[in-house]
Formats: structure tokens, sequence, C-alpha cells
């Protein structure tokens, strides 16, 4: 495949198999995928969600996007009957997403959301600090944003837009038909086909150099963001998640994934399958460029824009906090090719994470503590993404 994007071995990601956190993960897979099964996974750079795209032509193209943004919202708050005009092709992708796959297990998807439950402001740190600004070291991944505005709209709206929809998508039965969570997949469905549109329709994007703008490859590596990585994180943080909690959380966002429009047999059920589809996507990535260092830029000094906190020296040791994190999990080499600068603040992760070995010891010895870690810890990620949503204007307020 001569996608320009296509750079083996990666000049950035292939270091992380060779800094500790790469080197474990690799520890425990049985083989590690081969070049040929590197390449195999690159075709998915030029495959998309098609049924989505069906629906942004005949949604918002045909109707436009003021009828069409309406009938959305009426869909995703009633139900089909209330919006009998809407296009066949919305029709049929959200009855059939309405139908529950045969393979979904609805225990798992419980255990699931309760261990992102538990895990509290931990696992939204961890989706901040490792998942969105790991990200960052791929170029090609991060295009879209860049040719849809995400510079110019500062961080502050996808951050709160990200929050949003993890919160949503994790909470109690959030994924059964016409809940917060499975409204929220619904929506984030259109939204990546909307992008891919206006993505396409510049002059300035070419598919042979980066490849299809929200492409199957790419959404496999955010489901694996949302999920290895974070259980991942997690553990650096001193985590120490049941196998059926870690099942669990890679079959709840198998499903999610699915829900927004992903082949769900591109999607791993288990570390083993997990950690390999990161080694073959990572290893063909380009570095971070320009664009990229400005979105990790922006995202670092995201606090001292928002209204929460309050204060400016609270803002500025947030700041710090978060480098702190960022090295702690990404290591320096990820940290300076995104130009992020170092902090002694790296410290505060290695002091946290001896604070929830214990707490999860006691866990282990008290199962009863997990019931009201499960209940603290959702109610501290409610409040703190409604404080943040309020602080940036951006997203609505959101339920348990």
């Amino acid at each position: 495949m001569s996608l320009t994007r296509i750079q083996y071995p990666s000049p950035g990601f292939s270091q992380h198999w060779k800094e500790p956190a790469g080197r474990n993960m690799l520890k425990r897979i049985g083989s590690i995928p081969s070049e040929a099964d590197i390449h195999a996974f690159n075709t998915l750079y030029l495959k998309c969600d098609s049924q989505a795209d069906q629906v942004v032509s005949d949604l918002f193209l045909g109707m436009g996007h003021k009828q069409g943004h309406a009938l959305l919202d009426t869909l995703l708050e009633k139900g089909l009957e209330a919006v009998p005009e809407i296009p066949a092709s919305l029709r049929e992708l959200y009855t059939n997403a309405c139908i529950l796959p045969s393979w979904v297990d609805s225990s798992l998807l419980q255990k699931g959301a309760e261990y992102c439950q538990r895990t509290g402001l931990y696992a939204l740190i961890t989706l901040r600090n490792y998942s969105l600004m790991g990200g960052y070291e791929s170029a090609a991944i991060n295009k879209p944003l860049i040719f849809t505005g995400a510079l110019k709209a500062g961080p502050a709206k996808r951050l709160a837009e990200t929050v949003a929809f993890w919160v949503d998508v994790t909470g109690d039965n959030a994924l059964q038909p016409g809940a917060v969570g499975f409204n929220a997949a619904i929506r984030v469905r259109i939204i990546h086909a909307l992008a891919r549109y206006y993505t396409r329709k510049s002059p300035d994007w070419s598919d042979d150099q980066w490849g299809i703008p929200v492409n199957e490859g790419d959404m496999v590596a955010t489901y694996l963001g949302f999920s290895l990585v974070f259980l991942e994180g997690l553990h650096m943080l001193g985590y120490r998640p049941s196998a059926e909690e870690m099942k669990g959380v890679f079959h709840l966002w198998k499903y999610i994934g699915y829900l927004i429009g992903i082949d769900h047999t591109l999607l791993p059920e288990t570390e083993e399958e997990a950690i390999q589809s990161l080694y073959k996507w990572t290893m063909t990535q380009p570095p971070a460029d320009a664009d990229t260092i400005a979105l990790a830029q922006a995202l670092k000094d995201a606090p001292l824009t928002a209204t929460f906190p309050k204060k400016r020296w609270q803002k500025k040791i947030l700041v710090k906090i978060y480098l702190g994190f960022n090295y702690y999990y990404l290591g320096n080499h990820a940290c300076k090719r995104m130009s992020l600068p170092s902090t002694a603040y790296v410290v505060v992760p290695y002091l946290l994470t001896g604070i929830n070995l214990v707490k999860e010891y006691l866990i282990r010895i008290f199962p009863e503590k997990r019931k009201h870690a499960i209940h603290k810890g959702r109610k501290n990620q409610v409040k703190i993404t409604e404080a943040f949503l309020q602080s940036t204007g951006f997203g609505k307020l959101i339920h348990k």
C-alpha cells in the first residue's frame, strides 16, 4: 500500500515498545504481529462507515443542516414514531442499532461500566493525559481534526465532548435503545460521517496521503484508547481489576465501538488481541508534526483558559500536575517529541499509585467496599464533568 502516512517502522511509536510500559505489554502476548500482519491492517485506512455516509448524504445534504439536525435530535429524544419523514438510510441505521447483537453479554457490559465508575476521577485523568495526549503523537489519526478546525476551536470543545461522551456511555444501562449513552453513540457516529464528508471536500485533503478521514483503522485505535490504553493507564496508577472487570471493559467498548459504526469483528475481546492490534496500528504511524504538536500544546495549556478551577495559581499547578501524568504515562521520549516540558510534578502519580494500591487491596479483602467505590467514583465523575462543561461552555450537563 502506497499511502504516504505509512512509515514502517514508525519513527515515533516504535520507541513505545522499547519503553517499560511497551515491553511489559509485549510480555503478555504469545506472538508479536509480523510485518505481513501489520501491512494487512493498513488496508483499513481506506475503509469507513459507508452506511453513516449515506445518512449524511440523505439527511444533511438532501434536507439541509438545520432540518437534518432537528430531525436527528427528535429521533434520539422521542424515537422513530416521532419522525416518520426521516430518510430511509437513517431509519435503517437506527433500527439496526436498536437490535441487540447476539454476541453482546449484558452482564459483562455492566461489569465493564462498574469498573469505569469505580475508578472515579483517575479514569478521567487517564483518558485526558494518556489516551488523548498520547494520540497526539501521531500526525495521521489527528489530521481530520485540523481540517475540521480543532486548532481554531481550541482544546476545550474536543475535551468537553470526549469526557461527556465517556460519562454518558459508562452509566448503568446507558446503552439501552433511547438511553443517554446509546443516543450519544448514534450521534457520534453521524458526527464522524459529517467530519469525513467535509474533510474530503477540502481541496487540500488527499486520501492517497492520509487514507479516508475517520477510517476503520484509526477508529480501531480510538477504541483501543478507551479500552486497552485506559486499562493500562489505570494499572500504572495502582488499580487491579478482576479478570471479569477487564473482560467487561473490553466487551463494553466493543459494543460502544459497534454502535458508533466500527465493524465489530475488528474489535478485540481480550487483552492479548488488543495489544496485538495496538502494535499493528502504532508500527506504521508517522511522528507528531507541527499540527499535532500544536494540539498537544493546546491541551497542555487548556486549564489556563477554563473557569474551573477559579484561581490563576490553581490553574498553573493543574497544568504542571497534568504534565506529571503525561510523563508518567507516556515517557520522556514521547513527551519530548510533542515538545512537552518536563516537571517535578511527575512525583504526584507515583504517590497516588501507592494510595490506590492500598485501596485496591482493601477492596479485595472487603468486597463490600467495591460497591461503595462504584457509587463514590461515579458521583465524583458526574460532579467534575458537570463543573468542567460549565467552565468551558461546551456540551450539556449530563445525568447519572
